[in-house]
């Protein structure tokens, strides 16, 4: 394939805008924020499964302590009913001495629903606690979020920024360059990453190969107008006066 040197010489431009377009791809998907958002979205996701129990916890224990409060408050009730009855003084002996042991027991049973009710309601309050700090930890990680997401979008505006002037310079480069000659480049470019590279100093730019003497011989022996490719990379070689041939 023949392309006249100075065409050549503008493959560095290209190839020079692509690194670039390269580049910011490479850090659109690997900046830091990225792995920072995903750690911060798992804590969240774990806070909040934290939270959504401790309030279901909660609310059973609320229903719970509701339902001790009504029955305490039946057996006062019928504490209250059979006070009433002894007070009365119409009852035989036997119904009141029968009354009186039902007051006993109901004494008992009240006393116990009492101490379950402490308990409840002591562990309702450790669980409220539990409830707030979760979520002012939620709050808190939420914000950290925020944050985070909000460096990544400007971070990501920059980088579409750079990408679309990029794009620009290479719109205007493309047409400089025979159809053959950049369909190779392209097809270089895809393969191994770099289309066309400087050679300098003997060596490849590309893949920083030294080339051996062979290699520099049929390098000065091939006509400048010749593309030639790196036999290790195949990058296309722009041969200038740095090139030490």
């Amino acid at each position: 394939m023949k392309a006249e040197p100075a065409v050549q010489r503008q493959l560095l431009e290209l190839a020079k805008v692509d690194a670039e377009l390269s580049r910011v791809e490479h850090r659109r998907r690997t900046m830091p924020e990225l792995a920072e958002i995903e750690g911060i979205q798992k804590t969240l996701r774990e806070l909040r499964d934290t939270a959504i129990r401790h309030e279901t916890a909660a609310s059973d224990l609320d229903r719970e302590i509701a339902r001790q409060e009504k029955e305490i408050e039946s057996v006062r009730a019928r504490e209250d009913r059979d006070r009433k009855l002894i007070d009365g003084g119409t009852l035989p002996a036997k119904q009141v001495a029968d009354l009186q042991h039902e007051l006993e027991t109901l004494a008992r049973r009240q006393s116990a629903l009492e101490d379950d009710l402490l308990e409840l309601m002591e562990r309702r309050e450790a669980l409220g606690l539990d409830v707030q700090r979760t979520g002012a930890e939620v709050d808190k990680t939420e914000q950290a979020l925020a944050d985070v997401e909000s460096r990544r979008d400007d971070l990501l505006k920059d980088l579409d920024t750079t990408k679309a002037r990029r794009e620009e310079d290479r719109a205007k480069l493309v047409p400089r360059f025979p159809e053959g000659l950049l369909k190779l480049y392209e097809r270089v470019r895809a393969h191994k990453g770099i289309g066309a590279a400087l050679v300098r100093a003997r060596k490849c730019l590309a893949c920083n190969m030294e080339f051996d003497r062979n290699t520099v011989s049929e390098l000065k022996a091939a006509a400048e107008d010749e593309v030639v490719q790196c036999e290790n990379c195949g990058a296309i070689l722009v041969r200038t006066v740095e090139s030490g041939l």
